[in-house]
């Protein structure tokens, strides 16, 4: 009787035990939705997006529509981050560091460059990065 009741004590453990992983619902700070090397603008800009006609702006992008929500723009803010046109590739524009603060994010670009003297694509190309930066706090550009 008592292996029979251990056994159901043990099954019993077993099955309240579960292999899945609970997320907790805080997102990162940030995030990188789209990194190309190719489609942003012929000028190099940085822009905060943080209006709802804006973001609806983001959402028609066919890249970028499944990666935002409406309720977004109640919690976030949109960084675009536009390298301009580049005579050839091996250019890239991304995020090195963003830290947060008591009073604003600081955000550190990256860009990276071609080696001199190494292969590249003789094209035209316009880098651009878009990220979503869980904060409604002032954005500052480092």
């Amino acid at each position: 009787m008592k292996k029979i009741a251990l056994l159901f004590f043990t099954a019993s453990v077993l099955v309240s035990c579960s292999s899945t992983t609970k997320i907790s619902g805080k997102r990162p700070l940030f995030e990188i939705l789209t990194q190309q090397n190719d489609g942003g603008a012929s000028i190099r800009f940085f822009e905060i997006l943080s209006e709802p006609n804006e973001i609806k702006m983001l959402q028609s992008d066919e890249n970028l529509k499944n990666k935002i929500s409406s309720s977004d723009v109640q919690i976030a803010n949109f960084v675009v981050l536009n390298m301009g046109e580049k005579t050839t590739g091996g250019y890239k524009i991304g995020i090195e560091n963003v830290v947060e603060t008591d009073k604003n994010i600081i955000i550190t670009v990256k860009e990276t460059i071609p080696e001199p003297g190494g292969m590249v694509t003789q094209v035209f190309t316009n880098p651009f990065c878009v990220v979503r930066i869980n904060s409604k706090k002032e954005i500052i550009f480092k």
